[in-house]
């Protein structure tokens, strides 16, 4: 992410905060992928950038919610020709007619892994 003060990490947080508003941060892991202590550092250095608001979410006073500040809006906007860069980078690797597909067999594997880590466990495997 050379010419963004971002890392990937940080800019996969902030889109996907972006995406989806109020998140808290253990929803967040289970978007991203990103394990819970690495997370919670992340967002704290969001917090102290200024691209995160964080607040006591209403069904659990225990857990926090994120949500995106102007200057959050701001760093992704000036991230946004550095990650075009980057997709047109790796979808020229690829002829122009497997582009689409290739991008719709990412989002099926996507989709599949959100319903797998979306169903709880079977009885007795904790």
């Amino acid at each position: 992410m050379s010419g963004s003060d971002l890392t990937p990490r940080q800019y996969a947080v902030l889109i996907t905060v972006f995406l989806n508003e109020g998140l808290s941060q253990t929803h967040l892991v289970e978007k991203t992928g990103i394990d819970r202590s690495t997370l919670a550092d992340i967002v704290r250095r969001l917090l102290k950038k200024g691209y995160l608001q964080r607040r006591r979410t209403k069904e659990d006073a225990r857990a926090y919610a994120v949500k995106l500040t102007q200057g959050g809006m701001q760093a992704l906007k000036a991230a946004e020709p550095v990650t075009r860069r980057i997709d047109d980078k790796i979808l020229g690797a690829l002829p122009a007619g497997q582009r689409d597909r290739f991008l719709q067999d990412l989002n099926t594997i996507i989709n599949a892994l959100s319903r797998v880590d979306a169903t709880p466990p079977p009885r007795g495997s904790r």
